[in-house]
């Protein structure tokens, strides 16, 4: 009542526009500010508790990511060492590899050598053999044909003679 009565004694016909419009503004918003203070207070106060919320949660996922990161790149590192290792290693196999295929084309180099040079002298020989036995062939039938041309009757009965007298040298009983 007491503000009633204290609003009602204010009421009064005021011939001054500029001095009541403010008197009235000042009033209005004296009790706007109190209303919306309250209203404005605790919409502020539930936007601020989801603002620091929304805040603690992106600081935990923050946190999280940061340490899915970091194990990320522990992961990366191992990774790294590990294809480090298996490149090393497919080197050391490459040329071990490489090393016995050069060491058997070297062996089978050897080995197709030595057998050319086995055949290559068993051609040799061959070839020297059937050349010796075409000389001699040759050599007989030349013989031949000049015993044939030089030989006379009475030389063929002296040689026939020879060997018979040879031959009863040898056969005494």
């Amino acid at each position: 009542m007491q503000i009633f009565n204290f609003i009602s004694m204010d009421i009064s016909f005021n011939s001054n526009f500029l001095e009541a419009n403010v008197l009235n503004i000042s009033l209005l918003l004296t009790g706007l500010i109190y209303v919306l203070k309250q209203f404005l207070g605790s919409s502020l106060s539930s936007r601020q508790e989801k603002v620091l919320l929304a805040i603690s949660e992106s600081e935990e996922r923050l946190s999280q990511a940061n340490i899915r990161l970091n194990e990320s790149e522990k992961q990366l590192a191992q990774t790294q060492v590990i294809i480090e290792q298996i490149l090393k290693e497919a080197e050391i196999t490459a040329q071990k590899v490489s090393q016995s295929i050069l060491e058997q084309g070297k062996s089978d180099i050897e080995r197709l050598t030595a057998s050319s040079k086995i055949s290559i002298n068993y051609a040799e020989n061959k070839i020297k053999q059937q050349i010796q036995q075409e000389i001699v062939s040759l050599a007989i039938n030349q013989v031949s044909i000049k015993l044939q041309n030089q030989m006379t009757s009475v030389m063929q009965s002296k040689i026939i003679d020879r060997n018979i007298i040879q031959l009863k040298g040898n056969l005494k009983i």
